[in-house]
């Protein structure tokens, strides 16, 4: 086999496209999609709907603070080194996963409104344990 040969396997410095393609939507799209879901959830919801929302909004901000303080030199903050190893729990799946089952506990409720959003999210989550499951092949 070539080194031209783009059908080789994986090295360590040429991760595949489908890992990149994991680490970018791990870090920079699930969470920020997942929290305008759950803001939408909050602001349309009524009653019991809106506390899983919240929740999963709350999650969501920490989780996305995490993402960048390093970026913005703010790793001095009490809470960070706890968050930013909840973050790599499970190999960066664990808290992604927790957080949509907790926006997920909004299906019970009957007040929920706008159903779509659920779809929507259901969709995010099995196109994020998808991209999982093809790099653990």
């Amino acid at each position: 086999m070539s080194a031209d040969d783009p059908g080789g396997e994986m090295s360590f410095f040429e991760p595949s496209p489908v890992l990149l393609a994991l680490i970018f939507v791990q870090r920079l799209v699930y969470f920020e999609v997942l929290a305008l879901l759950a803001l939408l959830r909050l602001i349309v919801g009524r009653g019991a709907a809106r506390l899983p929302a919240f929740l999963t909004l709350t999650i969501c901000a920490v989780a996305i603070f995490t993402t960048f303080a390093p970026a913005l030199n703010l790793q001095s903050v009490p809470f960070y080194g706890d968050a930013a190893r909840l973050l790599a729990t499970g190999g960066g799946a664990a808290l992604p996963l927790a957080t949509s089952g907790v926006f997920a506990l909004c299906f019970l409720f009957q007040q929920r409104r706008w159903r779509w959003i659920d779809l929507l999210h259901l969709l995010g989550v099995l196109a994020f344990v998808g991209l999982w499951a093809i790099t653990r092949v």
